[in-house]
């Protein structure tokens, strides 16, 4: 079994875990790169799975160094949150030894493919895991945003920006802004407009076997598209913003014992009380 090693050499904890858990890493498997630095392309590898160290953060950071290769990811937890990372650090040894038996479950997911056209030229193309987004900035006026679907003119958006977010997006900006969640594994897209004007525009699901494109009318000086949570291009009134489904599938390891609707109770605090568990004390 052949493995690579990522996590974000930033944080203290997480080189301390790597450099711990490194030996145990290598009784079971080939470790072929260990990188922290974020920066190394992966295309060039052929691993069986990718080890990924932190929070939701370092995976967004591991699936955009895979690229068009996407790896099994084995996320092993080490934020706050961790919708993707949920495998904890105790698990992972038993992870690696069922992992070097048989094969382990993985979910493929949705990714999106944005570019960027500027006078017939594409001038930008990027992967995303969580979302595209187009967001306002100073001096903050009223953003208006053409959405197009498939070559149709859907609506103009008026308010703080625009957000398509994937499944797995759909628990991360967009679910900030007032979007729905969508379970991980489905093929389908969440329309977010932020901070609507409008009181009619509400979040929209659709396909993702369509191709959207989004125009900025009215661009700001420091109107931007954001990919992921990284701001990647500076956007004005000739640019033309195509989101579309992408070849690649991020591929992620469904660890022992954990499901989608468990992560979402433990991660939202879904620790609702119903009246049939509670237990009232009785009267004195």
């Amino acid at each position: 079994m052949k493995v690579i090693v990522l996590g974000y050499g930033g944080r203290t904890d997480v080189v301390r875990e790597v450099e711990r858990f490194l030996p145990i890493i290598e009784r079971y498997s080939e470790v072929l790169l260990v990188d922290l630095s974020g920066e190394k392309v992966l295309c060039s590898y052929s691993a069986d799975y990718v080890i990924v160290f932190g929070g939701d953060g370092s995976i967004l950071r591991a699936a955009r160094q895979m690229g068009q290769k996407q790896f099994p990811v084995i996320a092993v937890n080490l934020g706050k949150l961790g919708f993707l990372a949920d495998v904890t650090p105790q698990e992972l040894e038993n992870v690696l030894d069922l992992a070097r038996k048989s094969p382990l479950p993985v979910v493929d997911h949705l990714m999106l493919s944005c570019c960027v056209v500027q006078e017939e030229r594409t001038v930008l193309e990027e992967l995303a895991l969580n979302e595209v987004a187009i967001l306002n900035g100073p001096p903050f006026g009223l953003l208006d945003v053409e959405l197009w679907v498939d070559g149709d003119l859907a609506t103009i958006y008026s308010g703080d920006g625009l957000i398509l977010a994937t499944p797995v997006g759909s628990t991360a900006h967009s679910l900030s802004a007032g979007g729905p969640i969508l379970r991980k594994d489905l093929d389908a897209m969440v329309i977010c407009p932020i901070s609507p004007h409008t009181l009619s525009n509400r979040p929209v699901v659709d396909s993702a076997d369509r191709v959207y494109e989004l125009r900025v009318l009215n661009p700001q000086p420091h109107t931007s598209l954001v990919i992921d949570g990284r701001a990647v291009k500076q956007l004005e009134s000739n640019h033309r913003v195509f989101v579309k489904r992408a070849e690649p599938r991020f591929r992620l390891v469904t660890a022992p014992g954990h499901s989608y609707y468990r992560t979402l109770r433990e991660k939202l605090g879904w620790g609702g009380q119903t009246r049939a568990n509670s237990r009232i004390a009785p009267s004195p």
